[in-house]
């Protein structure tokens, strides 16, 4: 029996189909037809969401033609881009949790068979994913699409992360003043997710991958009449999806969560996958221990897609036509479980071997298995004494003369202050940049360090410096960092006391980040730390603050 039959069924719901009427559905609307509801993200604040109203009324439409009734409410969504660098950022990753108990809470008020998720950007789609997995109900995720490519800038088609990056060059005198103007206008000539692979574009690919979106619906153009009739079949395939039973956590299993962790390593994706997965693998309720596979998978997927910021050339839309996430699964063959289920209604090897290609393959974003980039994946996890629980870096997004690096301490106890000092000149080659107290407590929110690797990478300091921090990074920084130290600072981590002038290694190879101080001094240091008074105490940010895990453990919200 349909959920909604409960509310829409029998003389005694009269009042609730009165209800409905009072909006104008029909009684045809309401009498045997799948009630699916759609989150729809659409907001004039996110331009990876902009046209999202569009999209929802062609989904409108597919599930029209296919016998159910659509039922349209609004999700909350920031953008990563406008709140970086000041108060909004805190508020960012915790919003995840308020997405998930949002869309959670209005399937279960109104009872729908069904829902379509529309969301593009960084943690709207984990949010949404977090909360089909809770509800297990059918559920089909699909995002808005990628933006075009900008202005000429470097080398490269510009995007937002551009403008920063020549906001170091304009400070150190490597860009005029009217050049750096222009790029306001030219960055970003389209709405749409961002046009590089960030972990707004990651955690699309990796709902593909995991089989929560149809085939290309994670990386058609936001422009494109393509995304449009990706609108239909998603409305289509949900009333199918319903009708056949399968729900959400028949295809959320541990054998698809390892799946997207492969195609993550193979196309270098975002480090807050990591987080993302592990959050979306706790509220399924499976037994995968993500940080873990993450860190013995890297070391034997290949990458074999570059996009940037891997790829200094080639954007989403670049990866969209040379084949996107079905080829990269494609290519990937046998290491990937094909038994399992995908929103199709079909097995992943049906739906790659029914699959075909739009546009010429080219072998410039994405190469054959038998040619990769590199043998090893594009995002790793490291330990050692200062991340005895976890660092997450991306070797697929640095220079391999980097995967062993050698520096003296620097550090910061907020984002801010660090920005300040690369700007002014303080940090010089040789410095690993300490920020901490950027944790999910200690933020709270577990900030993006963003801007600073932006400002190294814009005062030509990309290659001879590295970062290190208890918050996260942007999917479209590079530079040799580690960041989702755990412990945290703020928990009394070991990153807590590092000093100006200590010496630190990062060996990506040897999966490491150790601080070379005797652990006689170490132990020192942790016994004369002190807790600070926490940043918020009320109000959401305060909530947060005192519930959230580590980022070791999704910086989920811990309950009870």
């Amino acid at each position: 029996m349909k959920r909604s039959n409960t509310i829409l069924e029998g003389t005694e719901n009269q009042y609730y189909r009165a209800t409905f009427k009072s909006m104008g559905f029909s009684t045809d609307d309401l009498k045997d037809r799948p009630l699916i509801g759609i989150a729809n993200a659409w907001s004039e604040c996110v331009p990876g969401h902009y046209n999202l109203r569009q999209v929802a009324e062609k989904v409108k439409a597919g599930i029209y033609r296919a016998g159910g009734t659509p039922v349209e409410f609004g999700v909350m969504g920031g953008c990563d881009g406008i709140a970086q660098g000041q108060i909004g950022m805190h508020y960012i990753l915790p919003s995840r949790e308020l997405i998930a108990s949002s869309v959670e809470s209005m399937a279960q008020i109104n009872l729908f068979d069904g829902l379509v998720l529309l969301g593009s950007c960084d943690k709207i789609v984990p949010g949404m994913l977090m909360a089909a997995a809770r509800l297990d109900i059918p559920c089909i995720l699909l995002p808005g699409g990628p933006m075009e490519g900008g202005c000429e800038f470097d080398g490269h088609q510009a995007d937002q992360s551009s403008i920063t990056e020549a906001y170091g060059m304009l400070s150190s005198g490597r860009m005029t003043e009217d050049e750096y103007a222009a790029m306001e206008d030219t960055a970003c000539p389209s709405c749409g997710s961002c046009a590089y692979l960030g972990t707004a574009n990651t955690m699309c690919s990796l709902s593909e991958a995991m089989g929560m979106t149809l085939p290309t619906g994670a990386t058609a153009p936001a422009t494109s009449g393509r995304r449009m009739a990706l609108g239909q079949e998603t409305g289509a395939k949900i009333v199918e999806l319903v009708r056949k039973g399968i729900s959400a956590r028949k295809i959320i299993t541990n054998e698809s969560i390892r799946n997207a962790i492969k195609v993550c390593l193979a196309m270098a994706g975002s480090t807050n996958a990591v987080m993302h997965l592990t959050a979306i693998a706790h509220e399924a309720e499976l037994s995968i221990d993500v940080v873990k596979e993450f860190d013995e998978l890297s070391r034997v997927t290949p990458q074999i897609a570059k996009i940037f910021p891997s790829s200094h050339k080639y954007n989403m839309i670049d990866f969209y036509r040379d084949g996107a996430v079905p080829r990269v699964m494609k290519e990937l063959g046998d290491r990937l479980d094909i038994g399992v289920l995908t929103v199709s209604g079909e097995t992943l090897e049906k739906t790659l071997a029914e699959h075909r290609y739009l546009y010429p393959l080219t072998n410039n974003v994405i190469h054959p298995i038998s040619d990769p980039f590199g043998y090893t994946g594009g995002v790793a996890v490291l330990r050692g004494n200062l991340a005895p629980n976890t660092g997450i870096t991306k070797p697929g997004a640095f220079d391999k003369s980097l995967y062993h690096f050698e520096g003296e301490a620097i550090c910061f106890d907020s984002e801010e202050e660090a920005e300040k000092a690369i700007l002014a000149g303080k940090v010089r080659a040789g410095h690993v940049v300490v920020i901490r107290y950027e944790g999910p407590k200690g933020g709270p929110g577990m900030r993006e360090m963003y801007k600073a690797m932006k400002f190294l990478y814009g005062r030509g300091l990309a290659t001879s410096t590295a970062l290190i921090t208890d918050g996260r990074f942007s999917g479209t920084n590079n530079g040799c960092f580690v960041g989702h130290i755990s412990p945290e600072a703020a928990e009394g981590g070991p990153i807590a006391i590092v000093h100006d002038g200590d010496h630190i290694t990062i060996d990506v190879d040897q999966r490491s980040l150790q601080l070379d101080v005797p652990q006689e001094e170490i132990d020192r240091r942790l016994a004369a730390w002190k807790r600070p008074t926490p940043k918020y105490t009320k109000g959401w940010l305060g909530l947060y603050s005192t519930n959230a895990a580590s980022g070791a453990e999704g910086a989920i919200m811990r309950r009870g």
